[in-house]
């Protein structure tokens, strides 16, 4: 594990406790942030802003040597993890080589189960997911 690595699990692993210790301590005008780590690829994503209601979804592709991967599609999935409720699939837009958008019009307040789904070529997918939080 690179430095950088280590420097940013340890920056998600205190926004996590801090979060935990505090819930709802997220201003309602502030982002969530989480990195996505795969064997082939990471991903660093902000929901922004993290509160119910429209969001944008920001998604940084990088090898895991920390280059920026070039992917063909990359899909969006949520799902409420209390509910179990998903919402349908969305097709993010390309924003930069190695970057993707996504709005999604309307985002209840909770935790969500957040996936991506990365085409790389025809052969090649990759599937990620992890937590994120809306506050209300």
């Amino acid at each position: 594990m690179t430095l950088r690595e280590r420097i940013r699990l340890a920056l998600l692993t205190l926004g996590s406790l801090c979060l935990a210790a505090r819930p709802g301590a997220v201003a309602a005008d502030e982002n969530f942030f989480t990195h996505l780590h795969t064997d082939k690829a990471m991903a660093n994503v902000t929901v922004l802003p993290a509160h119910a209601g429209p969001v944008d979804i920001e998604i940084q592709l990088e090898t895991t040597d920390e280059k920026p991967l070039f992917a063909r599609t990359v899909t969006v999935t949520l799902a409420d993890t209390e509910s179990g409720k998903r919402l349908p699939t969305v097709q993010a837009a390309r924003a930069g080589d190695d970057s993707w958008h996504v709005h999604i019009s309307s985002l209840a307040a909770g935790r969500w189960m957040l996936g991506l789904a990365i085409s790389l070529s025809g052969a090649d997918d990759i599937s990620v997911e992890a937590p994120i939080q809306i506050e209300r």
